[in-house]
């Protein structure tokens, strides 16, 4: 059982309302919130024939150059660094910063590789409440936790909607602080005409098999200048600049000619990805707009979204159910959503101990955790199963109200 799962019987499951539905609601195979798309199997064939004839696997093989250089273009940016994966990407931009002590600013709702990457580098998190509408760290909160210790903000454009990049930028100009923006849910997103991943000093982006692009696992960095986009290659190659030569203790973050080959054929399939995803999301909009107790998040201005996630938030009051108690049913429906993100990174034992981690402190992302689910959406993913979805959902929220609704009848009946 995932952590924060709810036992089904909590809401009796058992019932032959809920039971029915479940009976009659069940995929036939399991629909998970996320699956890559997958490059033709001969196609991806033939360019490891190049590689196996090149012997050349890893080291800034021509792939891993071609893809670095694709990428650059596609995405809208001049210095970017190919990595093994995404945490090994915030690492060396942390040590690229010479961030590797004092406090930094950041946010409890991620995935718990944004704040383990400061844990790494000998710095202490200071958890910052996030916004009601973006979900990101929110700016109103930011300046009454910087002190003298306070080294930069880190911040996640959580699934893909950007932070409010002015007021971040404005506030660490002020206090001297670096900014490194977690970019993993934001490949392709674009804010007022540019691309996401040139606000603040360095962005990182995830190419996770879960992820709207992917090179199966990887990464990349994105800098402000080439001279810091050498550094970062020179700590991400062993701290290694030339044969002779280190430039102090680095770390193996190299990507492999197989992970971009991978990429470079999901590369050209990517915007179809984005066009699939786009259309299911407005189904999804359509279909659950008029459900109680469902709410979908709102768009932020200016930004040209890539559909990474498809997040609603459940408010147990109207739907009649919890989110945890809705989470479960849909897994016995072979639908398998995800709470993405809880529990918060603040209540981990590693970090729940910080004064910043009290839940007194975070309100806004304490219900958040508890109220948000992700459905499934991918590329691939057809229509009728997103209906199916949907019509699960609906279902359950008339069934749970009824239940409610004639138990408060009895009650009042017996009183």
């Amino acid at each position: 059982m995932e952590p924060g799962m709810t036992n089904t019987s909590d809401f009796s499951i058992d019932r032959a309302d809920l039971a029915d539905l479940i009976r009659r609601r069940r995929l036939p195979d399991a629909v998970y919130v996320t699956r890559p798309t997958m490059p033709d199997l001969r196609q991806y064939t033939g360019v490891l024939e190049g590689i196996w004839d090149r012997k050349w696997l890893t080291n800034q093989g021509p792939l891993h150059e071609t893809l670095e250089a694709k990428l650059s273009a596609y995405l809208g940016v001049e210095h970017l660094s190919l990595f093994c994966n995404g945490t090994i990407a915030i690492l060396v931009a942390l040590e690229a910063l010479r961030i590797n002590s004092g406090e930094v600013i950041t946010t409890p709702f991620s995935f718990p590789a944004t704040t383990h990457s400061l844990y790494w580098n000998r710095v202490r998190p200071v958890f910052c409440d996030i916004d009601p509408v973006t979900l990101n760290l929110d700016p109103t909160k930011i300046e009454r936790l910087i002190s003298p210790e306070t080294r930069a903000i880190l911040a996640v454009h959580v699934y893909g909607r950007p932070c409010n990049v002015e007021a971040i930028e404005r506030i660490a100009n002020v206090h001297g602080l670096q900014v490194i923006y977690d970019a993993a849910h934001a490949f392709g997103v674009r804010y007022k005409g540019r691309s996401i991943l040139n606000y603040g000093d360095m962005s990182i982006l995830s190419f996770h098999a879960t992820k709207l692009f992917t090179t199966v696992e990887g990464g990349a960095l994105v800098c402000a200048s080439d001279v810091r986009r050498q550094r970062v290659n020179s700590l991400k190659n062993f701290g290694i600049a030339d044969e002779e030569t280190v430039i102090g203790p680095g770390i193996n973050g190299k990507m492999n000619e197989l992970q971009a080959a991978f990429g470079l054929m999901q590369l050209e399939s990517v915007d179809l990805e984005i066009s699939n995803r786009r259309v299911l999301s407005h189904l999804y909009r359509e279909l659950l707009a008029a459900i109680p107790g469902v709410t979908f998040l709102s768009d932020i201005p200016d930004t040209e979204s890539t559909y990474a996630y498809l997040a609603v938030l459940i408010d147990e009051a109207h739907f009649g159910m919890s989110r945890d108690d809705l989470f479960a049913l849909l897994r016995k429906c072979n639908i398998v959503a995800r709470k993405y993100f809880y529990p918060l990174i603040s209540s981990a034992p590693c970090y729940s101990a910080l004064p910043s981690a009290a839940s007194s402190n975070l309100p806004v992302a304490e219900r958040v955790a508890k109220q948000v689910l992700c459905l499934p959406i991918y590329g691939t993913l057809d229509a009728q199963t997103v209906r199916a979805v949907c019509e699960t959902i609906s279902e359950a929220q008339v069934v749970c109200s009824a239940g409610k609704a004639q138990a408060a009848l009895m009650g009042v009946r017996t009183t």
